[in-house]
C-alpha cells in the first residue's frame, strides 16, 4: 500500500497533482459584470479595536464611550479605516488574489451616519473598465466600483473605485515553447503512485461523485493540491495558542526551546491543521463537519515556514438524513515549503449539493 505521507513519494505526487487555483484572471472580467462577494462579515468591536491598535489609531472616540458620546455617537463606532479594509478584504478572492500591482483607489466615500459594531457587511463590485497594459503584456488592467452594504437595510456604508493589474491567463508574451512532461510509463520512480491524478470540476457533492466515478476501474486517484499557502508568523505561532489558553512552552518560550530539536518555538499543531483545512475548504462547499480520524503530525512547523495543503478524495456517499448535502471522506496532507508532510488526517464532511441552491 502506498504511503502518501512518505516524503519522497509525496514530493513525486505533488509534481503531478493539479493545483486548484484561487482568484480570477484578466480574461474573466467583462465591463458591466456585477460580482456579489461571498462571504460577508459582521463588523465587531474586537475587529475594529484590533485593526486600530495594530495601526496605531488611538482616537478616543473609537475607544471610549464617554469620548464617543461627546462627539454625538451612541457608542464607539466602527472606524472608517477598518470599514474600508473590511470592504476591500472581502473582494480579494474574486478580484485580485491572482496578484498584480494595486494601481490605485479613488472616490472613497462613507455615509453621514456612524456605523456600529454588529452591522452585517455585504459587498458587491461592478467591472467598470478593462484595458490592455502597454508596459506589461502578461497583465491586463481592471477597474471595479465596489460597494459595502448594510445587509439588513441595503444602505451603502463604504464605496470606492480601485484599479489593479491582473495576470492574463494567456500571456501575450511567449517563452518559445513549453517543456514536455515525461510520460507516466517513463517514470520508474512513480510506479507506487496511480497512473492518473484527477481533479473535481467544482466543490459540490456532485463534483466529487463524478470525479470518483471517472476514476473507478482505472489506475487513478482523485487528488489535487490547493493554491494558497500561509507563512507562520507571530500571530499564528504565539497569539492564536494564547487565545485558546494554550500556554505550552513550545509556543512561547524561545529561551527553553533554543536547545530543542526545532531550535526555537513552533506552531501549535491545531493551528497547522486548521490552516491546511482552511485551504482545502476554500475549494469545496462544506455543509457540516462530521469527524476526523487517523490524524498525525509528522514534523514541527516553525515561524517562517509556509503551510500548504494537498487533498485526496476517498469516498462519496448519499446522506439518507439530508437532501441538502452528501457525505465525502477526504485525506488531507499539510506540507511545508520543502514539500515535507507536516500533518495528515482523514476527514469526513457533509458537502452541499448543487441542486440545493
Amino acid at each position: 500500500m502506498t504511503d502518501w505521507t512518505d516524503t519522497e513519494t509525496f514530493t513525486r505526487a505533488l509534481e503531478r497533482a493539479e493545483i486548484r487555483e484561487k482568484g480570477n484572471c484578466f480574461e474573466d472580467f467583462a465591463e458591466g459584470d456585477l460580482i456579489e462577494h461571498y462571504p460577508g462579515l459582521t463588523l465587531t468591536r474586537w475587529g475594529n479595536e484590533s485593526w486600530m491598535s495594530q495601526t496605531l489609531n488611538h482616537d478616543p472616540a473609537y475607544w471610549r464611550t464617554d469620548a464617543a458620546a461627546a462627539r454625538g455617537f451612541d457608542e464607539p463606532p466602527i472606524h472608517p479605516d477598518y470599514l474600508t479594509a473590511a470592504t476591500l478584504g472581502i473582494t480579494v478572492e474574486d478580484l485580485s488574489e491572482k496578484g498584480g500591482y494595486f494601481l490605485g483607489r479613488t472616490d472613497v466615500r462613507f455615509p453621514g451616519t456612524p456605523v456600529y459594531a454588529g452591522t452585517e457587511l455585504r459587498v458587491e463590485s461592478e467591472v467598470v473598465n478593462t484595458a490592455t497594459s502597454s508596459s506589461r503584456p502578461q497583465y491586463g488592467i481592471v477597474s471595479w466600483r465596489t460597494r459595502g452594504l448594510d445587509a439588513e437595510t441595503g444602505n451603502v456604508l463604504c464605496s470606492y473605485e480601485r484599479t489593479n493589474m491582473i495576470p492574463r491567463r494567456q500571456s501575450v508574451e511567449t517563452d518559445g515553447g513549453a517543456e514536455t512532461a515525461p510520460e507516466d510509463d517513463e517514470r520508474e520512480d512513480d510506479k507506487d503512485l496511480p497512473a492518473e491524478f484527477l481533479t473535481p470540476e467544482g466543490g459540490y457533492f456532485e463534483d466529487f461523485v463524478a470525479a470518483l466515478e471517472e476514476s473507478d476501474g482505472r489506475d487513478a486517484a482523485v487528488a489535487y493540491r490547493h493554491e494558497r499557502g500561509r507563512t507562520q508568523d507571530d500571530v499564528t505561532v504565539a497569539s492564536l495558542p494564547l487565545a485558546t489558553l494554550n500556554t505550552a512552552k513550545q509556543h512561547h518560550n524561545a529561551d527553553v526551546m533554543g536547545d530543542s530539536p526545532s531550535g526555537g518555538i513552533v506552531t501549535y499543531g491545531d493551528v497547522t491543521r486548521s490552516t491546511a483545512l482552511g485551504h482545502a475548504r476554500s475549494d469545496e462547499q462544506t455543509w457540516r463537519e462530521v469527524g476526523f480520524d487517523d490524524e498525525t503530525f509528522h514534523t514541527f512547523v516553525a515561524s517562517g515556514d509556509t503551510v500548504y495543503a494537498f487533498t485526496r478524495v476517498l469516498e462519496a456517499t448519499e446522506d439518507a438524513s439530508s437532501d441538502e448535502a452528501g457525505i465525502v471522506r477526504f485525506e488531507h496532507i499539510a506540507f511545508n515549503q520543502d514539500d515535507e508532510p507536516v500533518y495528515s488526517g482523514i476527514r469526513t464532511a457533509e458537502i452541499e449539493k448543487r441542486s440545493s441552491d
